[in-house]
């Protein structure tokens, strides 16, 4: 039998509950989402003479969700038009509606009473084979489906997700033991395919695998700054990126997520173990006394960190646990710190740190990380099959870069066993005898492929076919060619791969002329390219702080022959003989747009940030972004349509000079920076993989480049009228003079200079007009300044 999941309904409209259906919609499966019934009117409804039988306000729990799906930041919504694809109602008069679906879920109250009565109505409802769960974050699943019928239990199972669920990869899933395999196996697979979720099938234990290390691994950092007597700020100073963990560290992350849901999820364990871990679950008291004040965090306005206001702007203060007041924030600045500083990478970082012995930082770190591993190591087996699960369950839910047994083997596993040993730490016999094996890492890699240890052997570690790993293809491959900025590499298949490797993904001479290699010899050897690759970000824009040392040393000259071989690579990758497929991830920025816009098609990821956003550091695109962005929206116009062209672009001027970026893959195709022949991956871990599908389908439709046309232009007119609309902005205070100024130069490029409206031009005369405008503001005082603010401040300068 082949299973689909055509539609789903939600049980439970909270915060979880509505971020699911949202997520849902952005992935193109329509919900209903249902909530219970108000006791009482609300003020409005009694002024409009409502009573508690009419829809609208025995719907009103669901809707008033639904609607601030619309204000909340980050957006759970990818577009604004997915929120059609939810429906409203209540769990009195709509239950029959879930005879329609073919997944319901469950995200009501944690009190598994309420649960299981809501489980026995669904099983009244529900057609027979729909898959059923609950998105509990620590009751037992096996419990909530006593009584149940036997299809029901069946289908049921436990589907955890993290919140945001748009944002967060995490998703567990926990299987009873009436599970039909079969389910579990598809629910696992539709999580990574339709919803781009990394899963990982987790036991049924309590707060299953990420919030029991997670919720485990935070006490004890408390536990530690109050034993040590650190600040809360020195902790977060310390517990961040510095040792591959979130720039929210520890204590900002307890304001984020709500001091009250953590202390819930930690009672969750403490009620259900004993010894030496109860002990751990049971928080201090200080926490519990704040919980009482209501300083629960970001939700109430103060927790760990209060903001305050003052005649020089916000000053961001720390919470004193032994005072309870509110104090000058502190950070942790050792020699150990100093050196982790200098390290390359969250592995090498950590081991500098925890290394450093009779260091008041690497101490900290020491006898935090210390725990999580061996607490990690005894639950193998008890929360999850294997080690690479709790790895990933870690990594994908709570935003670390390493997982514990990653962590393990990045600062030795051998070493750090007898560290703890020496210091009277009980370490689980089964890490102790894998050393006593000679095995000395929980991980290896053989000719790209990567094994884990587990039972007393090394088993290789499988992935959803759709994963391309670059550097274990470089492995198993080689490299075509490579340089400081770029490499090429075959992917299988006849399909190459060039991917970026500056620093942040910069542009410069060397990526131009590997994207200059690429092209010339993918049309000799390969059937197409894939322009991608696994960093942060896709890449945020051209090499700012060469092109800022060379104005500032008037090499004018040097700087236009950069911006030329921006312009011929781009013109390359679009003329190109064999069809070249972007695909961009995360922020994809100036000249990082600038490298999608002219390919043969885009494969998107669903997190895709774009935007050419030069206005912002003074400068408008060099690399053909203003004539691709302008032909991109012609292109969207069919030839036997009479248009208005001043108003496209106008569209285009504006998106330009306002450096508007979109919040998703999706917005930036509703902007007009995809269109509809390009395509989105809602797992960024198949994204590689869909490209290069992509490639290969335009290759076998006999795929043939773009023929070169001339473009038409508003000429001066039309430069007057988007001129116009700047000024209008300035005199509103929104643009400053030099905003104007580049505005103005943007609108002579796009207008096509002084010719009349109507006038058709070569792309190369674009271009030229489009360098002309760079070089000429790359001169200006005003630009220097906001590149130098970017290059410093990581923010725009408005001058």
């Amino acid at each position: 039998m082949k299973r689909t999941i055509k539609r789903a309904a939600v049980l439970g409209s909270g915060v979880m509950g509505a971020g699911i259906a949202a997520h849902l919609a952005n992935v193109g499966i329509p919900s209903i989402m249902l909530d219970i019934v108000p006791r009482e009117l609300n003020d409005q409804e009694k002024k409009k003479g409502l009573t508690l039988e009419d829809p609208q306000v025995r719907n009103r729990m669901s809707e008033v969700s639904k609607q601030r799906l619309l204000k909340q930041k980050p957006s759970p919504l990818t577009s604004k038009k997915n929120l059609d694809m939810i429906e409203t109602g209540n769990m009195e008069d709509h239950m029959d509606r879930l005879s329609e679906v073919d997944w319901i879920i469950e995200v009501v109250v944690e009190n598994l009473e309420i649960k299981q009565k809501v489980f026995s109505s669904v099983d009244q409802y529900r057609k027979e084979g729909s898959i059923v769960t609950s998105n509990t974050s620590g009751i037992s699943v096996e419990s909530m489906a006593e009584g149940c019928s036997e299809d029901f239990q069946k289908h049921f199972l436990g589907t955890h997700f993290f919140n945001p669920p748009r944002y967060l990869k995490l998703l567990e899933v926990i299987p009873t033991k009436n599970t039909d395999p079969e389910v579990l196996q598809f629910m696992k697979r539709f999580g990574e395919d339709v919803l781009g979720k990394g899963v990982v099938e987790a036991k049924d234990t309590p707060n299953f695998i990420a919030n029991r290390i997670g919720t485990y691994g935070l006490l004890v950092t408390v536990r530690e700054m109050v034993n040590g007597g650190y600040s809360v700020g020195e902790v977060d100073s310390v517990t961040g990126p510095m040792i591959g963990r979130p720039k929210s560290a520890t204590f900002r992350t307890l304001d984020v997520v709500g001091l009250d849901t953590f202390l819930h999820v930690a009672k969750n364990v403490y009620d259900k173990v004993e010894g030496d871990e109860k002990d751990v679950f049971d928080p201090p008291q200080f926490m519990k006394t704040m919980a009482e004040k209501g300083w629960i965090g970001a939700k109430s306005g103060q927790g760990f960190f209060l903001k305050k206001k003052g005649k020089d702007g916000s000053t961001i203060y720390e919470l004193n646990p032994e005072t309870l007041e509110y104090e000058d924030r502190k950070k942790l600045k050792t020699s150990a710190t100093e050196m982790a500083k200098q390290e390359k990478g969250p592995k090498r970082k950590l081991k500098a740190l925890v290394t450093s012995k009779g260091d008041r930082a690497g101490d900290f770190v020491w006898n935090i990380v210390k725990p999580v591993l061996t607490y990690s190591a005894e639950l193998t087996g008890e929360i999850a099959d294997d080690i690479p699960s709790i790895d990933n369950a870690m990594k994908w839910g709570f935003g670390w870069e390493l997982g514990p047994f990653e962590m393990w083997d990045a600062i030795g596993v051998e070493k750090s066993v007898a560290r703890m040993k020496e210091e009277g730490e009980t370490v689980p016999a089964w890490v102790e005898e894998m050393l006593a094996k000679g095995y000395t890492s929980f991980y290896k890699k053989e000719n790209g492929s990567v094994y884990f240890y587990h039972n007393g052997e090394y088993k290789l570690q499988s992935f959803n076919e759709k994963e391309i790993h670059i550097q274990s293809t470089k492995e198993k491959k080689g490299v075509i060619k490579k340089n400081s900025g770029a490499s090429l590499i075959d992917i299988g298949d006849g399909v190459a791969l060039l991917e970026f490797h500056s620093q942040n993904n910069a542009i410069g001479l060397d990526i131009m002329q590997m994207i200059n290699f690429a092209v010339e010899e993918v049309e000799q050897n390969y059937e197409g390219l894939v322009i991608g690759n696994q960093a942060k970000n896709f890449c945020v824009g051209a090499n700012l702080g060469m092109i800022l040392m060379e104005a500032q040393d008037f090499n004018f000259m040097e700087i236009e022959m950069v911006v030329k071989q921006f312009q011929n690579a781009m013109m390359n990758i679009k003329y190109s003989e064999k069809p070249v497929v972007a695909a961009p991830f995360g922020m994809t920025l100036g000249g990082g747009t600038e490298i999608t816009l002219p390919t043969s098609a885009v494969q998107a990821s669903q997190e895709t940030y774009m935007g050419l956003v030069e206005p912002g550091v003074g400068l408008i695109p060099g690399g053909g972004g203003n004539k691709e962005l302008y032909i991109k929206h012609l292109r969207g116009i069919p030839d036997s349509v009479d248009f208005d062209l001043q108003k496209v672009a106008n569209e285009v001027f504006e998106k330009i000079a306002t450096a508007k970026v979109s919040t998703s893959a999706e917005e930036a195709r509703e902007l007009g920076y995809l269109d509809q022949m390009d395509a989105i991956s809602v797992n960024g871990d198949h994204l590689l993989h869909d490209a290069k599908q992509k490639v290969l389908g335009l290759a076998k439709a006999g795929y043939q480049p773009p023929k070169r046309k001339k473009i038409p232009v508003v000429g001066e007119q039309g430069y007057a009228t988007m001129l116009l609309g700047a000024k209008t902005m300035g005199f509103g205070g929104y643009a400053s003079e030099h905003d104007i100024k580049i505005a103005q130069k943007l609108a002579n490029v796009l207008a096509g200079g002084k010719v009349a409206a109507g006038t058709l031009v070569d792309e190369q005369y674009l271009l030229d007009l489009e360098r002309e405008a760079f070089l000429s503001l790359v001169g200006e005082p005003k630009t220097q300044q906001r590149m130098q603010h970017m290059l410093m401040k990581g923010k725009p300068l408005r001058n």
